[in-house]
């Protein structure tokens, strides 16, 4: 079976200087996932960007329970950058092991975090860097808005009564129209 998707990429790109950025310290604590959570929520349920407060909350959770499962970092700082039309999301930590790798076998237990950031997420990678004496490793991830004919639920236009493209379940040709019980009573034998 193929891997589900490519490894991760360094940050492709900056965000533009009109973003504002917040950041978030916190010991590496079994808290930690929760308390982040909360945060990037509150964050963006308050600005332009509360449809995407969902998928952050989730993307972050995933990203630093990782931290907390898989490091020894002492402290888990998180940077969310809000733009016009994305939030970015970096989580960083001072181990210094190996940057994630994507899951090859999805279907074992456990590991499917960095999945659902895949699924999730416009883009996403991973980096390290060193900072002054210690090396840090970050996880980011881009979140953009949907277009808006792609959300799940967006309300499409009624086709015109009779026509081909009216395929709705119960819905009747000109000539044979249906009564509201009808749907309901048992066909002739």
């Amino acid at each position: 079976m193929p891997p589900v998707f490519a490894p991760p990429v360094p940050f492709p790109y900056a965000l533009p200087s009109s973003c504002e950025g917040y950041q978030l310290a916190m010991p590496n604590s079994a808290f930690a996932a929760k308390i982040v959570r909360d945060f990037v929520g509150a964050l963006l349920r308050t600005g332009a960007h509360a449809g995407l407060a969902d998928d952050a909350r989730l993307c972050v959770s995933e990203v630093v329970s990782n931290v907390y499962c898989h490091t020894r970092s002492e402290l888990v700082r998180v940077e969310v950058l809000v733009g016009r039309e994305e939030v970015a999301v970096h989580v960083t930590n001072d181990h210094t092991g190996p940057l994630p790798e994507p899951l090859v076998r999805p279907e074992g237990e456990g590991g499917r975090g960095l999945l659902v950031v895949n699924g999730l997420a416009a883009s996403w990678g991973s980096s390290t860097r060193k900072v002054k004496t210690r090396r840090t490793k970050t996880v980011w991830f881009v979140l953009t808005e949907p277009e808006p004919d792609c959300r799940v639920g967006a309300a499409e236009p009624e086709p015109e009564p009779g026509t081909k493209a009216d395929c709705r379940v119960g819905a009747a040709e000109p000539g044979n129209e249906m009564r509201p019980d009808a749907a309901q009573a048992p066909a002739p034998r």
